[in-house]
């Protein structure tokens, strides 16, 4: 057992400037965003394009997604390990790597390649969230991290017109190559702006639990999106859901017995973790209806009864107001999180995610109307997404951080993961015009699923226990978090009898390495 302590910042004017490296980790988060959400407004176009199925086109998100689901524990524990930004660089020469093969690429099977790729950046955030903790000063973190988070949103708010724009006047590859040459910008700047965090944790990398985790969402992702093509009571579909829960299982036990392993279970058991977690599920599937579907309804002919028949250029201009929402609104959830702690953000967000997809439900007749709708839902969605990592960094230990994030990131992926799946299930299922469009129905329940998930995660939240030691109202990393005062803690290596097993304290140091325990 080892206490660390803060470590001391390194880097070119990591001290000087906090607020460079946070606005830098956000750019980050925010390109990883738009490589998430920069192919939904094409989804209609691509069957022509590729020649290719729906139900096929639709992988070129959750193939994306899965990958992301898949690769955020994997980054967190090696950020824990090796270095949180050395990690973050891995992450986003994926972008870049994944960007390039996506322009180049001839069909659909180079391109789900680079899809795939581009999807396992997606523990950017968490290590962007962790090295916001680990290197910037305790006044800056809460901010720091509700703006990371929130770049999530944003970005894929401002994808959809910055797609509109490019498919409309240029070849869609152009999306693929812009990307690819932003992410070169990034890794450069983030080697010469962003510090890297001294807290490692040691031990050895968990490939069997990485595995196991991968075959798991996989399956389940799988027969999920394929249901209606195969049939839901087929072999095929039946066989990938009970290969899923068997994947589960069995990386469960191993995790459980494995003594350094890619998510540590007993943590996560612990109620202010678990329930956390589980809430995520639902607020990503929530928050993610509304990017995969405004569009399509506001690009979808008036003959279907819904549609505005709007450009694809104009149908993105339409949703900037909920980019410039999530904006500010993450801003105001540190605000909130400040004075009214974490958890009360995290409950108006939902509550807003519930609100505003029950009104997507009802099908609003006029455009600045669903505009009104979306900005709602964008709201929410940044609210909690702000506040989500903050109650899960006042749960863990300091010094797992970045594994624990990145759980939370899976947790999310697999929300917005079941989502694009529930929505290509559902939206095959009720079609008009020939099966050329959905129908109104099948927006209807897919909203009304999105309503429900939320709700459902504000009652999760509403009976979430504070973590030991952690007042509702203290910021991630602060004195009242830890329990300790500005001295130090009381007594010489003393720690809190009840804290959660594995949490680090701080001690005493000049040279900024972790020490070994008293």
């Amino acid at each position: 057992m080892f206490r660390v302590r803060r470590s001391a910042q390194t880097g070119p004017g990591a001290a000087a400037r906090p607020l460079v490296a946070i606005i830098v980790l956000a750019a980050c988060g925010l390109l990883v965003s738009l490589v998430q959400t920069m192919v939904v407004p094409l989804l209609p176009l691509f069957p022509q394009l590729l020649s290719v199925s729906p139900s096929t086109a639709s992988w070129l998100i959750t193939a994306t997604l899965v990958a992301g689901a898949v690769s955020a524990p994997v980054l967190g524990r090696l950020g824990d390990m090796y270095g949180k930004r050395r990690m973050l660089l891995v992450a986003l020469g994926l972008v870049g790597t994944g960007s390039l093969l996506g322009a180049v690429a001839p069909g659909i099977e180079l391109l789900l390649v680079g899809r795939v790729l581009q999807g396992a950046s997606f523990g950017v955030i968490a290590l962007g969230m962790s090295l916001i903790r680990d290197v910037l000063p305790e006044e800056r973190v809460g901010s720091g991290v509700a703006l990371m988070s929130s770049s999530l949103g944003f970005g894929g708010a401002i994808g959809l017109p910055i797609t509109g724009v490019v498919a409309q006047f240029a070849d869609w590859r152009w999306l693929f190559a812009g990307a690819a040459v932003v992410a070169v910008g990034q890794i450069l700047l983030v080697l010469r702006l962003v510090p890297e965090s001294r807290l490692r944790t040691g031990g050895r990398f968990d490939a069997v639990g990485a595995v196991g985790i991968g075959g798991a969402l996989l399956c389940l992702l799988l027969a999920v999106s394929k249901g209606n093509d195969w049939g839901w009571a087929s072999a095929p579909v039946l066989g990938l859901l009970g290969a899923a829960v068997l994947f589960a299982l069995a990386v469960g036990r191993y995790e459980l017995r494995v003594g350094s392993p890619l998510v540590d279970l007993r943590v996560s058991a612990r109620p202010a973790v678990l329930l956390t977690n589980l809430a995520s599920v639902l607020v990503g599937f929530a928050m993610f209806a509304g990017f995969v579907l405004a569009t399509q309804i506001l690009q979808a002919p008036t003959s279907t009864g819904y549609g505005f028949g709007l450009s694809l250029v104009t149908a993105g201009l339409m949703l900037l107001p909920m980019g410039g929402a999530m904006v500010v609104f993450s801003t105001v959830s540190a605000q909130i999180s400040r004075l009214r702690g974490p958890r009360t953000t995290l409950v108006l967000g939902t509550l807003l995610l519930g609100a505003g997809n029950l009104a997507f439900a009802l099908m609003p007749g006029t455009v600045w109307l669903l505009v009104l709708v979306t900005t709602g839902t964008a709201i929410g969605a940044a609210l909690a997404y702000s506040a989500i990592p903050l109650l899960i960094m006042r749960a863990v230990p300091e010094a797992e951080t970045a594994a624990a994030n990145s759980l939370n990131t899976l947790a999310r992926q697999l929300g917005t993961s079941s989502c694009t799946a529930v929505v290509a299930a559902v939206t095959t299922a009720f079609v008009v015009d020939g099966g050329a469009f959905p129908a109104s129905t099948a927006y209807s329940v897919s909203f009304a699923a999105a309503g429900a998930a939320a709700l459902v995660a504000t009652l999760l939240v509403a009976v979430t226990p504070a973590p030991d030691n952690a007042p509702d109202n203290a910021e991630p990393g602060s004195p009242e978090e830890h329990g300790t005062t500005q001295d130090g803690p009381a007594g010489d290596g003393a720690r809190p009898h009840d804290a959660p097993r594995g949490t680090v304290a701080r001690r005493a140091g000049t040279d900024g390495e972790a020490r070994p325990a008293a």
